[in-house]
């Protein structure tokens, strides 16, 4: 129970920010700094158990079919990661408390640091994958609102939406890759994938699988060629650039690579595509860094190249290159935090983050300034700080390291992205504490308040004490989390300051030497590297993603034309080429079923039939003819479902067909009288020819289904609908029982149907409706709008139909009937009701409101089926039983009852909300326009109609 609360109090505790910012700015950021103190005691308290050597897991079912669980699990790299992402929060949150203006909504601000933090804790601790593709996204998502948080800015909106362009489109590659790995590992539970590595890499989908995975890794990483977005991302406020930069949204890529690497790595595979792509990134990043001259931009490209530097570590596949991976991720955290946060003090503080306009600050900021240079120390990997002893296991791995038989690439290139590692620490050191004091800072520098450089002091306090007591304060710590990478014995090492003379020893003194000597040239080396072409990764961006915003207008400007004629045509075409491949790839034998004996009462219907079907093609034009005609068609279908003994299908199809003819009589009134033009006669040959093949293709597949024996689940609804759901009418306990979900979710697309009708039909009608209505009006031939008779007999049936429509609800779980027939003839004795006496005599006598039984029934369906629950049973899950009353005598009552009343609610309030809102445009012209009230509103042209393509 503990580690679901780990992910979750972040997630639940995002709202308490938001509510209580109106208690002031003290009380939320204390709260939010709660919660995440909350969630840290229970990671700690969990602490004992990790570093004993076990692993903490719990597993709660969510879609079992899918093997979907909410599944965590809490070894040494989960505990490591989760650790430095809850720590780095809290000092991230008290950062901002005195970092962001009042102008700033804070409560916004931490109610999305908390939904980030939380994903985070989710993405590091699930122990199945397709969890953990659900936090991951969620990652995207929620760093998108963090980045883009002051969207007043244009180039935050532009970095937040890069950032999820590319994380997100790389989150989609994971989604195929993750489920590839699953389906070889034969599970999708992490702890079982991590133990089948040997039968993982001897897979066929070994390979796909591993390109998908990288692709996601190293977007979130920012690794080469995916790097560019991550700059960009400084345009968030700094808070949100050392989170996510230091310990979180950039270190899931890392984390990703470190945890399936006992299942992933040790290939050559991974070998040549990791490593390179680590080693590249590294350089390339600290190359960009060096001619940065904005604070943050400059720290975000070390950010970059020291990413690499992790990733090439993991590339390399070997056990001691897996430990110093894990020990710089530690350091890196530590100092790139305090970085971070240093430059977002000089910033809050002299008003610029140019290191063109600063200098001379370590007298104006002297807690600042030393804080920085000793981050900025260990970035370089200067000796005595934590940066340098995980830099020298890098060089010493890289030192011993051939690729494709080449001994001194990754030597040299390392050294390299050492040397320029140097090269811009010195840079970012000299150009902005160091020099003479300047006399045109925007703003006045000095120190900032505690509450800004205390989270900065106390990230230093382990970059020192690290570099000192290497074994002794993070030993462990590295042990236990390497340990978990590995999946295996530790190789033997030993973190110490001096390890003798070495070529990793050598390689650094290079470095340092060779980094100075690049700073003290970094002018001319500017300007030469401005003779050469320089490609703006952000330009390529913009540029790529406008095309295919071009291209994608254009061919949705193409399909999406309004031609409904064209959307069919499609469609169909797409169908006829499906079918003729099964046909054509699928063996063929004739039928074994005889056909049954053809009676006059089916050859006549079948007759009526066809001949309704043409002369509805042949006249459709007249809309009210065409609708007259596909009555007919209905009615016979009806006769169709009586002669193979299907009564409840027939009283539905004739109950449906009622109410839809009276609304699409009433929608009439709206409409043209007569269709728009015709297609040319090409046109009309080309459609006649696919509407042709398309049905000789569904009556030939009908034909072949018919006369062929097969298994049907009919046999299983049929032996268990009585025992199984408690009645004989197998039709309606499929609707309320065996497919309880699928009507679930069709009475909620009915009700959203209705609310959009309401919504499009609304009283204040468009003038062109009104002047067509009213010019209508006066057509009529007899002067009495009401005939009386219609009205008493409607008046005098709708108790009678009421009645029946009780008695269908009731008999409806043992005969045919149920709540969906009953609501359809509920509805047509209330639309009787409408047609007969209008709709202001209805309306002033209706006492339940249309939209509030459609919700009353939704509501009732969603909890009789929550109410399963409460008995340890799946959602909609029904139940019955036999009770015993004096007089009555036994009887049955069955859960789905309560399901049915909803269902029969939601469909009477639909169609009488439909049909009201229809009936409501005749209020406008009821009673008609006396002679003193002349209608002076001349007949509205029909309204534009697109006119379909003729090709």
């Amino acid at each position: 129970m503990v580690l679901w609360l780990i992910p979750l109090l972040p997630l639940i505790g995002a709202i308490l920010p938001a509510l209580l910012i109106r208690s002031g700015r003290d009380v939320c950021a204390s709260a939010t700094g709660f919660v995440s103190l909350a969630a840290l005691g229970l990671l700690l308290s969990q602490a004992p158990a990790v570093f004993a050597g076990e692993v903490v897991r719990v597993s709660l079912p969510w879609v079992p079919q899918i093997q979907l669980s909410f599944s965590f699990m809490l070894d040494g790299l989960g505990f490591f990661f989760a650790a430095m992402i809850l720590i780095i929060g809290l000092l991230v949150i008290l950062y901002a408390r005195f970092y962001l203006d009042r102008a700033d909504p804070m409560g916004r601000f931490y109610a999305y640091l908390l939904l980030f933090q939380g994903a985070m804790l989710g993405v590091v601790l699930s122990n199945n994958v397709i969890l953990l593709l659900v936090f991951w996204e969620l990652t995207s998502l929620t760093s998108f609102l963090l980045i883009g948080f002051w969207r007043h800015l244009a180039e935050a909106r532009q970095g937040a939406r890069m950032a999820l362009i590319v994380t997100g489109g790389g989150g989609l590659a994971l989604i195929g890759g993750l489920l590839l790995l699953g389906n070889i590992a034969g599970s999708y539970e992490i702890s079982e994938i991590l133990a089948r590595g040997d039968l993982i890499k001897a897979s066929p989908l070994y390979l796909p699988a591993l390109v998908l995975i990288l692709l996601g890794a190293f977007t979130k990483s920012a690794q080469f060629p995916f790097h560019f977005w991550l700059p960009h991302a400084m345009a968030a406020p700094t808070p949100v650039s050392a989170y996510l930069h230091s310990a979180t949204m950039v270190k899931a890529g890392i984390f990703l690579l470190a945890r399936l690497w006992p299942a992933l790595a040790g290939t050559e595979a991974w070998f040549l595509i990791v490593a390179p792509v680590g080693l590249a990134t590294m350089v390339i990043g600290a190359w960009i860094a060096n001619f940065r001259t904005d604070l943050k931009s400059l720290l975000a490209f070390s950010t970059v190249s020291h990413l690499g530097l992790i990733t090439m570590l993991l590339g390399l596949g070997t056990k001691m290159a897996a430990v110093a991976a894990v020990f710089h991720i530690l350091n890196h955290a530590t100092f790139k935090a305090a970085l971070f946060l240093s430059a977002g003090i000089v910033d809050h503080e002299a008003g610029t983050r140019d290191v063109r306009r600063l200098g001379g600050l370590a007298g104006l900021m002297p807690i600042t300034a030393t804080l920085a240079m000793l981050a900025t120390a260990s970035m370089a990997g200067v000796p005595l700080f934590n940066g340098f002893l995980s830099k020298e296991m890098m060089l010493e791995e890289a030192a011993h390291t051939s690729y494709a038989g080449i001994t001194w690439l990754f030597p040299v290139l390392a050294t390299v992205g050492a040397l320029l590692s140097v090269a811009y620490c010195a840079r970012f050191a000299i150009r902005t504490f160091l020099g003479p004091v300047r006399h045109d800072y925007p703003h006045h520098p000095h120190d900032p308040p505690v509450g800004m450089w205390l989270p900065v002091a106390l990230l230093i306090v382990p970059v020192i004490a690290i570099g000192l007591f290497p074994g002794a304060v993070a030993g462990a710590l590295v042990a236990l989390t390497a340990g978990a990478v590995i999946g295996g014995p530790l190789p033997d090492y030993y973190l110490a300051l001096w390890h003798g003379l070495t070529p990793a020893l050598v390689m650094s003194v290079l470095a340092f030497a060779g980094g100075a000597v690049f700073f003290l040239t970094q002018a001319r080396v500017d300007a030469l590297r401005r003779h050469f072409p320089r490609p703006e990764a952000r330009d390529m961006f913009e540029a790529a993603s406008n095309a295919v915003v071009l291209a994608a207008r254009r061919l949705t400007a193409w399909v999406h034309d309004g031609s409904l004629a064209f959307y069919l045509r499609v469609i169909l075409a797409v169908l006829i080429a499906a079918g003729i491949f099964a046909m054509a790839s699928a063996p063929h034998a004739a039928g074994t079923r005889a056909m049954l004996p053809v009676t006059l009462p089916a050859l006549v219907a079948w007759l009526a039939l066809v001949v309704a079907c043409l002369a509805t093609m042949m006249r459709h034009s007249d809309r009210l003819l065409a609708l007259i005609l596909t009555s007919v068609v209905g009615l016979i279908v009806a006769l169709g479902f009586v002669q193979f003994s299907a009564p409840d299908l027939a009283l539905t199809q004739v109950s449906v067909d009622v109410v839809t003819t009276i609304l699409m009589l009433l929608a009439l009134n709206l409409l043209p009288k007569t269709s728009p033009r015709e297609f040319s006669l090409p046109a009309r040959w080309r459609d006649g020819a696919l509407a042709g093949i398309g049905g000789l293709g569904i009556g030939g597949l009908a034909y072949a289904v018919m006369t062929r024996d097969g298994t049907s689940i009919a046999d299983y609804f049929l032996a268990q609908s009585k025992p199984g759901g408690g009645g004989t009418n197998v039709v309606n306990v499929i609707l309320v029982d065996f497919r309880g979900y699928d009507t679930f979710a069709e009475i909620i697309v009915l009700g959203i149907a209705a609310v959009a009708i309401f919504a499009l039909l609304d009283p204040k009608l468009p003038a062109g409706a009104l002047r067509r209505v009213r010019a209508l009006q006066p057509k009529v031939e007899s002067g009495d709008v009401h005939p009386p008779m219609l009205v008493v007999a409607a008046r005098a049936m709708l108790p009678l139909a009421l009645a029946v429509g009780v008695f269908i609800f009731l008999r409806g779980h043992n005969q045919p009937g149920g709540g969906f027939i009953a609501g359809l003839v509920v509805a047509i004795a209330l639309m009787l009701q409408y047609i007969a006496s209008g709709y202001r005599w209805v309306a002033d006598r209706k006492r339940l409101d249309s939209q509030a039984m459609i919700g009353a029934g939704i509501g009732i369906a969603g909890l009789t089926g929550i109410a399963a629950w409460a008995f340890g049973l799946p959602f909609l899950t029904s139940n019955f039983g036999y009770f015993t009353l004096p007089v009555v005598g036994t009887f049955e009552l069955a859960s789905a009852l309560l399901f049915d009343l909803g269902v029969f609610l939601t469909v009477v309030g639909v169609m009488v909300l439909s049909l009201a809102q229809l009936s409501r445009v005749g209020q406008h012209v009821d009673p008609l326009p006396t002679p003193e009230q002349p209608m002076d509103l001349p007949l509205a042209a029909p309204p534009p109609y697109h006119q379909p393509r003729e090709a």
